[in-house]
C-alpha cells in the first residue's frame, strides 16, 4: 500500500490568527471586536482559546491595553505572512486555467540567434503562458513568412513591414563596428572613411539583402561602389580572419564584445559617426496581445550598444 504522508496539524487556525492580529492592531478587545464584527466577550473567549492551544500567554493585560508577550511578538511576525500566503493560494486556485499561446518566431539577422535563444529559455519561467518556437528556416524572408502566416512574430532590422497587414514596434538599436587586426594597414587610423572601405577586403557573416542595401546607403549614400567582400557562415570565422589582418570585419558591437582580446583586435567607427542599426518586433495582428507581452519582456533583456567609441586593444 502506498504510504501517504500525514498532513500538518497546527494547533492554531485562521480564526485564531485573525483575532491575534486584530488585537495587536486595536490594543483592546473592544476595538478588536468592532474590527472583526464580533462581540467583546466573543473576542475575549477567542484569545483565551488561542492561548490554551499554545499553552502560553500571547498578550499581557495592562491598564493601558494589551501588549504582546515575546511569544506573541513571534506569532505576530508570522501570522500576517501565513494569511497572505493562504489568500494568494486561494487566488491561484480560483484563477482560470489558460492554455499556453504557441508562437512561431523568426529573426531577420542571424546575429540575433546569439542572444535570443538563451533569453527565451529564461522567459519560460516567468511567462509560462507563451510557448515560442524559432523558425530558423524563414530567416532570409521573415516579412514574407509573416504575411503568409508561416510565422507569427519576427525580429527585423531593415526590412519594410507592410502597414495595414502587420504591426510593429521598436525594440532596440545596436551599432555596427569595424574590427581590424593589429597588423592591418588601417589599424593606426582613428576612424574609417568610405574610401578606406572601398580599398579593403570586407569580412561579413550572412546578411539579408535589405540589410546590405541599408548598409550601402548608410555608408556610401547614392554611390554603389564594387566592394571586395568575403562572407563566412560563423562569427568566429569572421573574427579569426580579421585577427590575422586579412580584412575589415563588420559586426554588431554586442556580438563582437565577447571575442575582444586587447592587443589583437581594434574597433573602428566611421569618420562621420556611429553606424546604428534599428531592430523592431513585427507580428500578425491576431497574436497582438501575446506579441505585446513578448515585446515588454524582450525590451528588458535586449542587447545595447556599449562600446561608446572606445577602441578595444588600442
Amino acid at each position: 500500500m502506498q504510504h501517504i504522508p500525514k498532513p500538518p496539524a497546527p494547533r492554531l487556525d485562521v480564526k485564531d490568527l485573525r483575532v491575534v492580529l486584530a488585537l495587536a492592531s486595536a490594543g483592546s478587545t473592544a476595538h478588536a471586536a468592532s474590527a472583526l464584527s464580533l462581540t467583546q466577550p466573543a473576542v475575549s473567549r477567542a484569545l483565551l482559546l488561542a492561548e490554551e492551544k499554545l499553552g502560553l500567554r500571547i498578550f499581557e493585560r495592562t491598564p493601558r491595553g494589551l501588549t504582546p508577550t515575546p511569544a506573541g511578538e513571534r506569532l505576530l511576525e508570522g501570522a500576517s505572512k501565513v494569511l497572505l500566503e493562504l489568500k494568494e493560494l486561494e487566488r491561484h486556485v480560483r484563477a482560470p486555467v489558460v492554455s499556453p499561446t504557441r508562437l512561431r518566431l523568426v529573426c531577420e539577422c542571424y546575429t540575433a540567434y546569439h542572444w535570443l535563444p538563451s533569453v527565451l529559455t529564461a522567459l519560460r519561467a516567468t511567462m509560462p503562458e507563451l510557448e515560442i518556437a524559432i523558425g530558423v528556416e524563414h530567416t532570409r524572408e521573415p516579412v514574407a513568412a509573416l504575411v503568409d502566416g508561416k510565422v507569427d512574430i519576427a525580429l527585423v532590422t531593415t526590412s519594410m513591414v507592410p502597414r495595414g497587414q502587420l504591426e510593429e514596434r521598436p525594440l532596440f538599436t545596436d551599432e555596427l563596428v569595424f574590427v581590424v587586426g593589429a597588423t592591418h594597414p588601417l589599424a593606426s587610423k582613428k576612424t574609417l572613411s568610405p574610401d578606406d572601405l572601398r580599398s579593403s577586403k570586407l569580412l561579413l557573416s550572412h546578411a539579408p539583402a535589405s540589410e546590405v542595401d541599408w548598409f550601402m546607403r548608410s555608408v556610401f549614400g547614392r554611390a554603389r561602389p564594387r566592394l571586395d567582400v568575403a562572407r563566412y557562415p560563423l562569427t568566429e570565422a569572421v573574427i579569426d580572419v580579421a585577427r590575422a589582418g586579412m580584412g575589415v570585419a563588420i559586426l554588431s558591437d554586442w556580438v563582437f564584445r565577447p571575442h575582444a582580446r586587447p592587443g589583437e583586435l581594434l574597433v573602428k567607427r566611421l569618420t562621420k559617426g556611429p553606424l546604428n542599426r534599428p531592430w523592431r518586433l513585427a507580428w500578425r495582428r491576431e497574436v497582438g496581445d501575446a506579441a505585446l507581452l513578448l515585446l515588454s519582456a524582450l525590451q528588458g533583456t535586449a542587447p545595447r550598444a556599449q562600446l561608446g567609441g572606445r577602441t578595444l586593444g588600442a
